[in-house]
């Protein structure tokens, strides 16, 4: 169902209009030459929102035409129109009726200012949304209904592994969009990855099986978290399949593996089947668990993002996922699908520490879930970091030799290499003095290279960063790299 379609109208005043086509077509120009990044559906919504919010050129209740009105005025697709419709619903600039059409909303005189663009350094930090484009508007509307029709039982403690509801539409997405085997009862609803991934860890310590197997390189909290969890934390190689599972070492006496093999942090490659196999073969043989960290799951830009491996082997596979790169960090919401022989003691251990969840949060994302509106937010959400991505690999490549382009086309961060006359030290501090919290690819390592070392690579995220703050980003990195030697000169020691 469109959202603009489908939308609570409280906080519209009445209708103003309707504003025909020719209208608004006069107001925002014409669609070609819409200014920005992205593709017409971003452009036009960004147009709409500057008319609302800025320029206060359509007021509160302006009715707006109808899409196909507008796609045919402007010589579009209406899903372009329907697009930039949906965007300023979610973000509570436009609301509408089923068959009052869709009608400019009343910010109020009190309302909050419209949400700046996160800071540079949250910008540019790997993994960071674009928090902008939170779906305010279904978000409130999803909390206002679960409140409204929770039972008076809702309120109590409730079950340690998250609400009933909220576990049934989980599984059901996950098995739908990653693959997934799931069932709401191998189910539990954590506050994050962060935090099922520290439940895991204390599980481990309490079975005697202390020692964990981590990517190398990989994310650096996740070694700091495992280790004041008092794990023994080891590093496995990756190259281009992603983690190499023919190089661990002592796999009998490995607790479990810590991987991303949706899309590996930082190179952000996929893990390939035949690795999938081979790992899930020595689980099997040696008895340990794989806790399958669905980083940027859900973000594949050239085609469907691969399945989560806990679908290959749930008996094996313990599934860690959020909603913290999908809406927000802030919600603190994500979910552990366990096998079968460790659902029982985490759910034990999970009640002595947490005896309840926030059960209005669980039922507000169950709406969503049911309603298909988190979906398509996801929809939204690829188009704009896809569009996002290609400005940041296009500035790259006209940086060229400086930057050479890692990864494959997914996820909200970029690895790229240095050339061996730079040295990574050197640019990280120049883009950080600036305010961007980018990440070397050396710090990722489990045992980080000497900081005069040349070459290296960064980690830049990009979903929240503007056009204009990539370009400079690059600029500034560029200029930290220094100048190419002369032909014939030798090369930097390494």
């Amino acid at each position: 169902m469109a959202l603009h379609e489908d939308q609570s109208t409280a906080g519209v005043s009445g209708p103003i209009g309707p504003l025909a086509a020719s209208g608004l077509r006069a107001l925002t120009g014409d669609a070609a030459a819409l200014p920005g990044p992205g593709g017409l559906g971003v452009r036009l919504a960004a147009r709409l929102r500057e008319l609302i919010r800025d320029a206060g050129a359509l007021r509160p209740g302006t009715v707006l035409p109808p899409t196909r009105a507008v796609a045919a005025e402007f010589g579009v697709s209406r899903g372009v129109v329907v697009a930039a419709y949906e965007q300023l619903t979610a973000e509570g600039f436009l609301a509408g009726r089923q068959g009052s059409g869709t009608r400019v909303a009343d910010l109020g005189a009190g309302a909050h200012p419209a949400p700046k663009a996160p800071p540079p350094e949250e910008a540019a930090r790997p993994g960071v949304p674009d928090l902008g484009g939170f779906p305010r508007g279904r978000w409130l509307a999803a909390y206002r209904q679960a409140l409204t029709a929770m039972a008076d039982g809702d309120l109590g403690y409730g079950d340690p592994r998250g609400h009933a509801r909220l576990r049934t539409e989980l599984a059901a997405h996950l098995r739908a969009f990653r693959g997934a085997d799931a069932s709401p009862d191998a189910l539990l609803v954590v506050g994050g990855a962060a935090d099922g991934l520290t439940l895991l860890a204390d599980t481990l310590a309490a079975r005697g099986r202390p020692r964990i197997a981590v990517e190398d390189p990989s994310s650096p909290r996740a070694h700091a978290l495992l280790r004041r969890r008092g794990l023994e934390v080891t590093g496995v190689p990756v190259d281009g399949e992603g983690l190499d599972a023919e190089a661990l070492r002592e796999p009998g006496r490995l607790g479990a593996v810590l991987l991303t093999p949706a899309h590996q942090y930082p190179a952000g490659i996929p893990l390939s089947a035949g690795r999938r196999h081979a790992l899930v073969r020595l689980a099997r043989e040696h008895g340990f668990l794989l806790i399958e960290d669905d980083y940027n799951g859900a973000f594949r830009y050239d085609r469907e993002p691969p399945g989560c491996l806990q679908g290959l082997a749930p008996d094996v596979t313990a599934l860690l996922g959020s909603v913290s790169k999908t809406l927000a960090p802030a919600l603190r919401l994500g979910w552990l699908l366990a096998p079968p022989a460790w659902a029982p003691r985490l759910v034990h251990d999970r009640a002595l520490t947490h005896p309840t969840g926030h059960t209005l949060d669980h039922l507000a994302f169950a709406h969503l879930l049911h309603t298909g509106d988190y979906t398509a937010h996801l929809r939204r959400t690829r188009r704009r970091y896809h569009s996002r991505r290609l400005h940041l690999t296009t500035e790259l490549a006209a940086a060229a030799p400086h930057f050479t382009l890692l990864g494959t086309p997914g996820g909200l961060h970029l690895p790229v290499a240095l050339p061996p006359w730079s040295r990574e030290a050197e640019v990280l501090a120049a883009v950080r003095a600036e305010g961007y919290d980018v990440q070397g690819l050396g710090e990722c390592a489990l045992t980080p290279p000497p900081p005069d070392r040349p070459g290296g690579g960064l980690v830049i995220g990009f979903a929240a960063l503007t056009p204009a703050a990539i370009t400079h980003l690059v600029g500034v990195a560029r200029e930290a790299g220094g100048p190419p030697p002369p032909p014939g000169a030798p090369p930097p020691p390494r």
